[in-house]
C-alpha cells in the first residue's frame, strides 16, 4: 500500500529499514511518503495457515491431475527448489510434495532435490540443510545444480535460438516438479514457473542466450507476455515440467497465496495474484528516494540488491538522489560481475562491450548504467568503500547525514521504500 506520513516538517521522523538480519533506524527531518507493496487484507499468516494454503493448492490443481495421480507408475522424481537468495519457504513445500510422491509409490530413495542455482554460487552442506529443512535433508539427496556443459544435456533449440541444455539428472528423471515463489521480475517479467528450469537448472550457454534477449526486449515487471519469457516456455516442448507448486510470499516468507498444477496455467493464475500485491501505482516522482532491499536474503549481495535500486529509480526525478541500504555480506555476489568491475577501465567501455556481446553476470553493469546516467546513488553496506566507489556509487556510512545534505531546497520531496525488492512502482 502507499502510505503518506502526515507530520510537520520540523518533526524528526524515523523509519526502520531492514539491513541483513538486523535493522537500521534512519531519522528524516521532514514528512516523507512510504512506498511499499500492498498488504493483504487477511490476518497475518503463520506457518500453519501457510501450510494449509499449500495443501489446498495441491488438492485443487489448475489444469492438471493431482500430483499423486501423475506420479503413479513413475520410477523417479526430481524436485527443483529455489536457492538461498529467494524468499521461497521451501521446507513448507517439500513436506506435502514428499507425502504425495510417497503415496503414489515413489520412495525417498528414488527422489532427488536439485537447487535451481542458475549461475548463482553453490551452497555448502549446512546451507543445503537449512534451505530444504532438516527432515528433507535427512531423507532425500540434495544437489547443487552445475551449469557446466558436461553436467547438462542438449535437448533442443527454441525459435529464438536459445540452446536448451538442462541438468542431466533433471532431464533424465521420469517426473519433474518445479517449486518457487512468484513475484515481478525486471528481466523476464515474472519469477516462478518455468524459471526453475531456465535459468534454474540450465547450462551457462543456455542462460546467457536467453538473458541476452534483454538487449532487444524490455519486459514489464509483473507481466510474462514478452519474448524472453516466451523463450523460456518454449523449452518445455523439449523437457516438460510435469507439475508446479508455486507460492506468493511476503518478506517474512508468509504464504499469501499458493498455486499448483500445470506449469503454465497454474503459474498464470499466480501471476495475476502477485501483480495485485507487488505492482504499485505511483502518481509522483521524488527528489530523494531511500530504499532498502528488505534485508536478508534480498540484500545478501549487490547482484540481488540492484533489483531494489532499479525499482527506486523508477520513482525518482531525473537528476534525483537514490540511497540504497543493503548489507551485501557476500559483496557483489557474482565472480564475472566482480571481474569486470575490478579490471575494465571505465563504465562506458563496459557498456559498449556488453552491447556488442552480452555476458551474463556482467550484464548487471547495464542495469547500473541506466540508473547512474540519471541519478546520484549512495550505498550503505558492509562492503569496503573502494568497492562501492568502483561501482560508481558513493559510500554512505552515515545515511542520516546524506539525507540531510540531499534534502535541498527545503521543499524537496523524499520517499522511503522499506521493501524495495518486492515493490514495483508503475505510473497510474
Amino acid at each position: 500500500m502507499i502510505t503518506i506520513t502526515a507530520a510537520a516538517k520540523e518533526e524528526l521522523l524515523i523509519p526502520v529499514l531492514r539491513y541483513g538480519t538486523t535493522t537500521l533506524s534512519v531519522s528524516i527531518p521532514q514528512a516523507y511518503d512510504t512506498i511499499t507493496y500492498v498488504a493483504h487484507d487477511r490476518d497475518m499468516p503463520d506457518e500453519q495457515s501457510s501450510l494449509q494454503r499449500i495443501r489446498h493448492a495441491l488438492e485443487v490443481p489448475i489444469g492438471s491431475s493431482p500430483l499423486r495421480e501423475l506420479a503413479a507408475g513413475k520410477t523417479s522424481a526430481v524436485i527443483l527448489v529455489s536457492d538461498g537468495t529467494r524468499l521461497c519457504p521451501t521446507p513448507l513445500l517439500l513436506g506435502p510434495l514428499l507425502e504425495e510422491l510417497n503415496a503414489a509409490g515413489i520412495a525417498d530413495h528414488a527422489i532427488d532435490i536439485v537447487v535451481a542455482l542458475g549461475l548463482h554460487r553453490k551452497h555448502t552442506a549446512e546451507e543445503l540443510e537449512r534451505l530444504v529443512g532438516a527432515e528433507a535433508y535427512r531423507r532425500i539427496r540434495v544437489h547443487n545444480h552445475s551449469p557446466l556443459d558436461e553436467d547438462c544435456v542438449h535437448v533442443g533449440t527454441t525459435s529464438f535460438g536459445t540452446p536448451v541444455e538442462i541438468n542431466r539428472l533433471v532431464a533424465e528423471a521420469s517426473l519433474r516438479i518445479a517449486t518457487g515463489n512468484i513475484e515481478p521480475h525486471a528481466l523476464v517479467g515474472v519469477s516462478g514457473g518455468v524459471k526453475a528450469m531456465i535459468p534454474g537448472v540450465a547450462s551457462h550457454r543456455c542462460i546467457e542466450a536467453n538473458h541476452g534477449l534483454s538487449l532487444q526486449v524490455k519486459a514489464v515487471p509483473g507481466d510474462p507476455d514478452n519474448a524472453i519469457h516466451h523463450d523460456l516456455e518454449q523449452s518445455l516442448a523439449f523437457v516438460p515440467v510435469h507439475f508446479l507448486l508455486n507460492v506468493i510470499v511476503d518478506h517474512d516468507r508468509h504464504v499469501l497465496h499458493a498455486v499448483a498444477g500445470h506449469i503454465i496455467d497454474a503459474h498464470r493464475a499466480g501471476v495475476s495474484e502477485a501483480a495485485k500485491l507487488f505492482v504499485v501505482p505511483i502518481k509522483k516522482r521524488y527528489d530523494v528516494v531511500v530504499v532498502s532491499a528488505g534485508g536478508a536474503p534480498k540484500d545478501r549481495q549487490l547482484y540481488q540488491s540492484l533489483k531494489a535500486l532499479r525499482n527506486a529509480a523508477s520513482i525518482a526525478k531525473p537528476g534525483g538522489t537514490l540511497i540504497l541500504v543493503a548489507e551485501c555480506p557476500e559483496m557483489l555476489g557474482n565472480g564475472i560481475f566482480q571481474f569486470w568491475i575490478d579490471t575494465i577501465t571505465d563504465r562506458d567501455r563496459m557498456v559498449a562491450m556488453l552491447k556488442q556481446s552480452f555476458v551474463v553476470g556482467a550484464h548487471k553493469i547495464l542495469h547500473m548504467d541506466e540508473i547512474l546516467r540519471s541519478h546520484k546513488v549512495y550505498l550503505h553496506s558492509s562492503m569496503p568503500e573502494h568497492v562501492t566507489e568502483l561501482l560508481g556509487f558513493v559510500p554512505a556510512p552515515d545515511v542520516e547525514a546524506v539525507i540531510a545534505s540531499e534534502l535541498r531546497p527545503p521543499d524537496a520531496t523524499i520517499a522511503v521504500m522499506p521493501f524495495g525488492a518486492l515493490t514495483y512502482p508503475t505510473s497510474g
